[in-house]
């Protein structure tokens, strides 16, 4: 089929349901020769006539009346699945993929976001949880959500959440049987539970800062794990000191499972970001989540 095929096929269609060139071409804003014409030449790729002309009417040949037959239903078809498509604009549904980090998941997108699905039933989320940096349009998905200080670029953000830091915990039976450290450098002996990052395989180092001095500590221990979830429950078994988000262990510290230390050596990070594409159209069920 050549590059105006499909033109070709609409407009013999209108000339077989209306019975006439002058009627069809007025309905499609095109002139009889042009209409008359482009029916010649469809004919004549096909090989086949399909319209028979007289000087009062025109009916389709046998050929004709087939091919209409076929092609009526198929553009029904398309054009309910077009229409589908402007609802589905104007209307928050469908499917949103999201990649974001576990603790982005538990202290802000999800508690503002199972509301939403309540109010929206039609509305699908999938939530692809992991402590990578993943190509949000390359893996296709909507948005990704990540610490503000990790923006790709061509990229739009929306900051959704609070400046957090991360703590040094261990339970009190932990520091029972080792001294708690004072200083970054004490943790060298410790065992210490260790976090993979997916996107780069190696261990995250522990960052501190103090009084205008940086540091990076590479600690050891027993345990690793890609996710800030387990550590925390680690820790709290006595398996060793895990460097993770505040907002995951207040509580467990509050009532006691587990001890703070190098509290004054935990700098702020900038809190996260929604971000998307710069450069696609932001559906309805996006925006609906971003929103939120």
């Amino acid at each position: 089929m050549q590059r105006d095929g499909m033109k070709d096929l609409l407009w013999f269609v209108a000339v077989a349901r209306e019975r006439s060139f002058t009627r069809a071409a007025a309905k499609l804003g095109t002139s009889q020769s042009t209409l008359s014409h482009t029916i010649k030449e469809l004919e004549a790729r096909l090989g086949v006539r399909l319209l028979t002309r007289t000087t009062r009417s025109v009916a389709p040949t046998e050929a004709g009346e087939r091919l209409y037959q076929s092609l009526v239903p198929r553009f029904e078809e398309i054009e309910a699945d077009l229409a589908s498509l402007v609802a589905f604009r104007d209307k928050p549904s469908g499917t949103v993929r999201i990649t974001l980090s576990d603790h982005a998941l538990q202290s802000t997108v999800w508690p503002r976001l199972e509301p939403v699905l309540r109010d929206y039933p039609d509305l699908n989320v999938e939530l692809y949880s992991d402590n990578g940096m993943r190509n949000i349009v390359e893996e296709r998905f909507d948005a990704g959500v990540r610490l503000g200080e990790s923006i790709d670029k061509d990229m739009i953000a929306v900051r959704i959440g609070p400046d957090w830091r991360l703590v040094a915990v261990a339970s009190p039976d932990y520091f029972s049987r080792r001294p708690a450290p004072r200083t970054p450098q004490d943790l060298v002996g410790h065992d210490c539970i260790n976090l993979r990052l997916t996107t780069f395989g190696g261990l995250y180092a522990w960052e501190f800062a103090k009084g205008g001095r940086d540091l990076r500590v590479r600690v050891e221990g027993q345990l690793t794990f890609n996710s800030t979830i387990p550590m925390v429950d680690a820790a709290i078994s006595g398996s060793g000191i895990a460097y993770v988000p505040e907002s995951l262990v207040s509580r467990h510290i509050a009532e006691g499972r587990l001890t703070l230390v190098l509290g004054d050596w935990s700098p702020p990070f900038a809190g996260s970001d929604s971000r998307d594409d710069s450069r696609r159209l932001l559906s309805p069920a996006l925006a609906v989540i971003v929103d939120a």
